[in-house]
């Protein structure tokens, strides 16, 4: 397996099986849905936050997976705003290997975080169990997630919000 920066050849399956993966995994705990779970314009805003990358992994010519972070490189953190495996490649260490090929990438980042809605278990033993992040926070009614911009809050209005306001927010503290 080769893990890169995303070349833009890729970017179109990229997206694509990005898209299917995040709908499989909320498929799984909700049974079919008539929604998009994960719609392009959330890739493209992340991939258009300043300090972005994009990996992608690769074996056998086929793009397997991939991960977009965004560092902040004068208060040394990083954020994961999402990681993929391709649907049917899942379970042979993709993952793991796409995320620590971006902490070699970036060994000045201090501090990583990332969030993932509360129904997905795959997802938190993945962060917690596989690769050492921590829950910190946990966002609900009575502890919401801060926002960003109105803008942004608007935005979101083209996705739905399976579980309601229910996330964890994790950190891994590489030093």
């Amino acid at each position: 397996m080769q893990i890169s920066r995303l070349v833009p050849a890729n970017l179109v399956p990229f997206k694509r099986d990005m898209q299917v993966a995040f709908q499989k995994g909320a498929e799984e705990e909700f049974g079919p849905l008539d929604v998009e779970i994960l719609p392009e314009s959330h890739i493209d805003r992340s991939l258009a936050t300043p300090g972005a990358v994009a990996f992608q992994a690769v074996l056998s010519g086929e793009l397997i997976g991939g991960a977009i972070v965004v560092l902040d490189v004068e208060k040394r953190r990083g954020e994961l705003h999402f990681l993929y495996v391709k649907d049917g490649v899942q379970n042979r260490g993709v993952g793991q290997a796409l995320w620590r090929a971006v902490e070699a990438a970036f060994p000045e980042t201090d501090v990583w975080e990332t969030c993932t809605p509360y129904f997905e278990k795959r997802d938190i033993h993945f962060y917690i169990n596989r690769l050492g992040f921590a829950a910190v926070e946990f966002y609900n009614p009575r502890h919401q997630a801060p926002r960003f911009s109105n803008d942004e809050a608007e935005e979101d209005g083209d996705a739905p919000k399976l579980g309601g306001d229910y996330f964890f927010r994790f950190e891994k503290r590489t030093k």
